[in-house]
């Protein structure tokens, strides 16, 4: 093998950029769960005096792994409180589209590894869940 046979390969190998993967449905389903968790969290703290957000499903650990997640969704989604807040109707649209992707167009790509309804609401601390498993932050 000749000396500079090695540097141009490094050079071939080096100057084209590597293009991230596409999303998958899956990671798709992750960062939409991570989203409206969060995004709900940040409506608790930012409508703290608002009487029915208390009222609203709790959405803290979507764990899309849960079968009973998709319960939530559609109890948060036909929840009758909060129609007069903005916020709240974005958190609705947000949970609506989860739901609709998770039961229709990912159904074949996601595993419930449980249907554990009272886990959603009262994760066990200290426990580490499959990729995906949000934990809750008090």
């Amino acid at each position: 093998m000749k000396s500079w046979s090695l540097p141009l390969l490094l050079l071939l190998l080096a100057g084209r950029p590597v293009a991230p993967a596409p999303p998958t449905c899956y990671s798709r389903l992750r960062a939409l769960s991570s989203e409206l968790s969060r995004d709900f969290q940040s409506l608790q703290a930012m409508e703290p005096l608002e009487p029915c957000v208390r009222y609203l499903p709790p959405l803290y650990h979507l764990d899309i792994h849960n079968y009973c997640v998709l319960a939530w969704l559609r109890e948060f989604v036909a929840s009758p409180h909060c129609w007069h807040v903005a916020r709240v109707d974005v958190l609705k649209d947000q949970a609506r589209k989860l739901y609709t992707i998770m039961n229709s167009f990912c159904r074949r790509d996601l595993v419930f590894l449980s249907d554990d309804c009272s886990a959603l609401e009262h994760p066990s601390p200290g426990i580490t869940g499959p990729p995906g498993h949000l934990t809750r932050e008090d």
